[in-house]
């Protein structure tokens, strides 16, 4: 499951002969992310428009769910991750990234484009320790990634208690 699939920018990236379900809120974006799923036939791929904080699916329906820069627009990140728990299978994987608070000079200019950035739906001082680090995930992998580092990778098991 590909939670926020927008465009099917990703689609490319996922190995051949994958089964894909990407979730969108946005019709117009699942258009175009339907085009390119078209150039992938060897890729089972299914575009739904869902709101990812409310998914119709059943519990444990995928094991993989994938939410690249998701967190930080939806309008309740833990509600978000809670529903990305509940419909991947127990020791499933669950893969994030996402932008995250910088420091130093990186977070004075996060702050100071705070609000320019919630008028367009962004959360430019979105805390990795409130969002992530605080929940007791079973992380596999943690790395920092992009050319300035401001988002990070995180794996994690999905563990069901």
């Amino acid at each position: 499951l590909e939670v926020g699939v927008g465009t099917g920018l990703l689609i490319n990236r996922y190995p051949e002969f994958s089964d894909i379900t990407g979730i969108d809120v946005s019709e117009e974006m699942l258009n175009i992310a339907s085009t390119r799923a078209k150039l992938n036939p060897e890729k089972s791929i299914s575009l739904l428009e869902m709101d990812a904080e409310n998914m119709t699916f059943g519990n444990n329906s995928f094991d993989c769910v994938v939410a690249p820069y998701v967190l930080s627009v939806t309008p309740n990140p833990e509600k978000l991750l809670r529903e990305m728990q509940r419909v991947c299978k127990n020791d499933g994987t669950i893969i994030i990234i996402n932008h995250f608070s910088g420091s130093g000079t990186w977070y004075l200019l996060e702050k100071l484009v705070k609000n320019a950035a919630q008028k367009i739906g962004f959360r430019s001082d979105f805390s990795y320790e409130q969002h992530i680090g605080r929940h007791q995930l079973s992380i596999s992998k943690l790395e920092t990634v992009n050319m300035f580092g401001l988002s990070k990778l995180v794996v994690f098991t999905n563990t069901k208690n």
